[in-house]
């Protein structure tokens, strides 16, 4: 089965390819000097195959990222390497396949001409000017497509043969489907802080200095950078800059839609193929044998399919005037539509609403005066620049310019002022001394310079500094303690007894069954199925929770069920799957073999007149 699944993919794969280059790119022709970019052993690299095999790949990938991409793009990202590969790859197989005397007659490569359908004319047979046509804009000649088409069938055969001793994997899908589907019943129960009755011991300084020594990270403060520091963002001057009456009254009227807005309706819309499907839909509403959200359930849809959210009269187009006319809740209808006749509810009203220009106007002014600070920075850079080529320090950045001068002991800990911004941090973090300082931008439109002092490596902090955090991490991790012995105790009950039902159990069991490896049970730890997967069943085990712990007991495993056609169909698929990625890799190491005994020689001349022609 992967084996004629390969040969089938690989030639209809290869008919694609030779297809290619149709609909150009940017490349254009290669004159009557240049017929191909190297050597594989025997064989040419055509000129044309590797053009349009480039062509197919930057297509792709525009089409991938939604914009065009040019040739120096393609090549920074690696396509032409890639594209190259994948022919030298190709040319080696061709080249192996004929020292093997793998070949096809003509009857092969008329039925493969014909079946295609990019030569076919409109009732369905092989059209000879298709033919012509298509090889003319591929740049190919009848008798050089034939050959490239007799050299890809043959080398799929080769590819064939290669990948034709794979066999389905059966017994790798089965322990996939085991390890995927196999499932646990488990009892468990949470055990929370409230649930401890007796007091936590009061610790006493000695007892606090030893936590102190054993946990020395907990209380070591980070390293700290020294960092002289300029800048100049769009708030810190917008109170100053002068914005003219006039443009704030025409932003306003510019977004006048925004601050006047029309009585709405909040309304859903349900489209019939005619006018009989609706009306026969509106029959049944009115004679009570169903109701609307059933109505849109029948049709395959959700609500969230069919709401149009807030909608203005005009919005409507003739449905407008029966829509705005309605109470909430009622259903109109049948009424005309732009997609088909349909029926209408009404789910709220939204009354008119306007905010006047005296209201709106400060915020306005506040985002035009914003704008014009940035402007105003951005012309600032190209001073700050001078300055600083002609020696300029950050003190003197600050006497000479509007930029304003501070210093922090900055560590990642310090997020407060110029370090809530993730371009300072960033610069903070590489920063080195002596570094001549560079010009930095915030994403607000900001300014920013910096220079390190000096840094201080981390460091313990002094116990009396500390304590009080001390104290706090001491009483935490006690009653971590304390709760892991309680539930360590309730465990011994449970297994002593061999059920949560035992003499002296407080906890409320929780029973869960049928839990695979990709459930999510709430309220546990995050490795609860891991672990429960590496137990016994009847072993009982205590896990640490974030939140307390959890006691849980392994009550059984059931394998998956083999009679479910489910089962058996995801054995089928991933037993194929296994095969094909194994012929594939036996395919690309028996091409990687043959590479290495293979003469390859590539004329990057011949290679960059390609590129040139893209152009």
């Amino acid at each position: 089965m992967a084996a004629s699944t390969t040969r089938r993919t690989a030639v209809w794969i290869v008919i694609g390819l030779l297809c290619l280059g149709m609909v150009g790119f940017g490349a254009s022709g290669f004159g009557s000097t240049i017929r191909s970019i190297g050597t594989v052993g025997t064989r040419d690299v055509p000129v044309q195959a590797y053009a349009n095999a480039l062509n197919d790949q930057m297509r792709a990938f525009s089409a991938q990222i939604g914009s065009p991409i040019t040739l120096q793009q393609a090549q920074a990202i690696g396509l032409d390497r890639i594209v190259l590969s994948e022919l030298i790859a190709a040319r080696t197989m061709d080249d192996q396949a004929a020292q093997l005397g793998i070949s096809v007659g003509d009857v092969t490569v008329r039925d493969q001409i014909l079946r295609a359908g990019d030569f076919q004319g409109l009732d369905g047979t092989f059209d000879r000017e298709a033919y012509r046509l298509a090889l003319q804009q591929m740049g190919l000649t009848e008798a050089q497509f034939e050959t490239a088409l007799r050299e890809d069938v043959a080398r799929s055969i080769l590819q064939g043969a290669i990948a034709g001793g794979v066999a389905p994997q059966q017994a790798l899908a089965q322990a996939l489907v085991t390890y995927q589907r196999e499932s646990r019943a488990v009892t468990w129960a949470a055990v929370t802080p409230d649930m401890l009755t007796t007091p936590l011991p009061v610790p006493s300084e000695a007892e606090l200095q030893a936590f102190y020594d054993a946990h020395p990270d907990e209380f070591t403060a980070p390293e700290t950078r020294d960092i002289a520091y300029v800048w100049l963002t769009p708030d810190m001057i917008q109170d100053s800059v002068t914005v003219d009456e006039q443009a704030v009254s025409d932003l306003y009227q510019e977004r006048i839609a925004d601050f006047v807005r029309p009585e709405r309706r909040l309304v859903e819309r349900l489209v019939f193929i005619d006018e009989a499907a609706a009306t026969s839909a509106r029959a049944r509403l009115d004679a009570g044998e169903i109701g609307f959200d059933a109505l849109v359930a029948e049709r395959g849809l959700s609500l969230s399919d069919i709401d149009l959210g807030d909608m203005a009269l005009e919005d409507l187009g003739e449905a407008g005037a029966a829509v705005f006319a309605a109470a909430p809740g009622d259903v109109v209808g049948p009424l005309p539509s732009g997609l088909g006749p349909a029926l209408f509810r009404l789910n709220g009203v939204l009354a008119a609403d306007e905010t006047p220009f005296a209201e709106a106007a400060p915020d306005l002014r506040a985002e035009l005066a914003n704008q014009r600070a940035r402007r105003e920075i951005a012309d600032l850079g190209e001073r700050i620049a001078d300055l600083l080529a002609g020696g300029a320090t950050l003190e003197d950045l600050d006497a000479q310019t509007d930029l304003e001068a501070g210093r922090i002991a900055w560590s990642a800990e310090v997020t407060d002022g110029i370090a809530a911004y993730d371009a300072f941090r960033a610069a903070a973090a590489s920063v080195t001394e002596g570094q001549f300082p560079e010009l930095g931008e915030f994403e607000d439109g900001g300014l920013f310079l910096i220079r390190l002092d000096g840094i201080t490596p981390p460091a313990l902090r002094p116990f009396a500094e500390v304590s009080g955090q001390v104290r706090t991490a001491w009483e935490a991790d006690a009653a971590r303690q304390a709760l892991l012995s309680l539930t360590e105790a309730q465990a011994q009950l449970v297994r002593d007894a061999g059920g949560f039902d035992a003499p002296g159990v407080v906890l409320v069991p929780t029973v869960e069954g049928g839990l695979t490896r990709a459930d999510f049970v709430e309220g546990t730890p995050a490795d609860f199925l891991n672990r429960i997967f590496a137990m016994a069943v009847g072993e009982v085990a205590v896990l640490d929770n974030a939140q307390g712990a959890v006691l849980v007991r392994l009550d059984g495993i059931a394998p998956p069920d083999t009679a479910d056609p489910v089962i058996a169909d995801l054995t089928t698929q991933l037993a194929v799957q296994a095969a094909d990625g194994l012929a594939t890799d036996l395919y690309e190491a028996f091409n990687a073999a043959v590479q290495q005994v293979t003469e390859i020689r590539i004329d990057d001349a011949a290679v960059n007149a390609v590129h040139a022609s893209f152009q």
